[in-house]
């Protein structure tokens, strides 16, 4: 899962993603309860309903026993209520989702809720509560809890941010995910409650947790630079088939560490792209890993960045902020 946060969802594991009607519409989605990823809403401002009473018309019209996959969109007043609505219908209908494998909270657009703004919480009741579950996703980062957590089955973990808080980098990094194979974390920046350190990456880096970890990105960072020389020695790298750095404030400084450390020429891909790195270390980053087969992705362009005039300051943006 990639991108920015201009539209919805179009794809969750593996399935398109269809949106449930509202009320006012009145039509029935062609789309075959197991064949979709049903994506669930309630609008932002002055809804009709509430989330729960939109999946109440859907659980009285779909065949949950055969539903793989969930996609909660807006629900009313994100920017102001968490979700502990949807989390309460959601665990109240459990029995009766035993194929529900996908599960991603938050997919709103900016128009509906700045990614900043999006009010979440402990989602982890989620997680215990569908045991079966294989991939989880979570838009949001204000207000979001993650209390270390252990989950047999997961094998997706995406966090997206505009600033993803230290305690909840500290909580996923002591969870056991055994068959976790990829983890997607964006962490933003100081200015949205991104104060996660390098530290806080440590048991990731290492390789002494997540057993099964075949994907790692850190991304959408203003410390990218830091991250990428952490990377540029991390054990984790080793047994890594893909690392994304991508969508943060990776300079030169960056790309030289990742040159100057450990091979890289094992991976199928590194994701670069949205950085600050000039042509030469550009350069030298393809030839050093094209010709062994790695995708490298370093954008169509550089990043724009802004030069204050009086100071001459130049400041520099991670993709997603507010």
């Amino acid at each position: 899962m990639s991108g920015l946060v201009h539209d919805h969802l179009k794809e969750y594991a593996g399935l398109p993603v269809v949106d449930w009607p509202s009320p006012a519409e009145k039509r029935r989605p062609a789309a075959a309860a197991g064949e979709a990823a049903w994506r669930i809403a309630a609008d932002t401002y002055d809804s009709e309903e509430t989330w729960p009473e939109a999946f109440a018309r859907f659980t009285a019209a779909v065949d949950l026993t055969q539903v793989r996959a969930l996609v909660v969109g807006a629900w009313p007043e994100a920017y102001e209520e968490g979700p502990g609505p949807v989390v309460g219908a959601l665990l109240a209908a459990r029995e009766q989702l035993p194929a529900l494998r996908a599960l991603f909270i938050g997919d709103m657009t900016f128009e509906e809720c700045e990614i900043s703004w999006i009010v979440q919480g402990d989602l982890t009741p989620l997680l215990t509560g569908f045991p079966e579950l294989e991939q989880f996703g979570v838009r949001g980062g204000n207000s979001l809890e993650f209390p270390a957590v252990r989950h047999e089955k997961l094998r997706e973990l995406v966090v997206q941010s505009g600033g993803l808080g230290a305690d909840v980098v500290r909580g996923i990094a002591a969870s056991d995910f055994p068959a976790l194979t990829d983890l997607d974390l964006w962490l933003g920046t100081s200015e949205y409650g991104g104060d996660a350190t390098v530290a806080d990456l440590d048991p990731f880096l290492t390789g002494t947790r997540l057993p099964a970890l075949r994907r790692l990105a850190l991304r959408n960072s203003d410390m990218q630079d830091a991250v990428a020389a952490a990377f540029a020695t991390a054990p984790v790298v080793a047994r890594l088939d893909e690392v994304d750095l991508s969508m943060g404030v990776l300079t030169d400084k960056g790309a030289a560490a990742l040159l100057a450390g450990q091979p890289l020429t094992h991976l199928k891909s590194l994701d670069l792209h949205h950085n600050y790195i000039g042509e030469d270390l550009a350069r030298q980053l393809r030839e050093a890993l094209e010709p062994a087969g790695v995708r490298i992705d370093l954008g169509s362009a550089n990043a724009e960045s802004y030069t204050e005039g009086d100071t001459g300051t130049v400041w520099r943006y991670v993709a997603v902020g507010e």
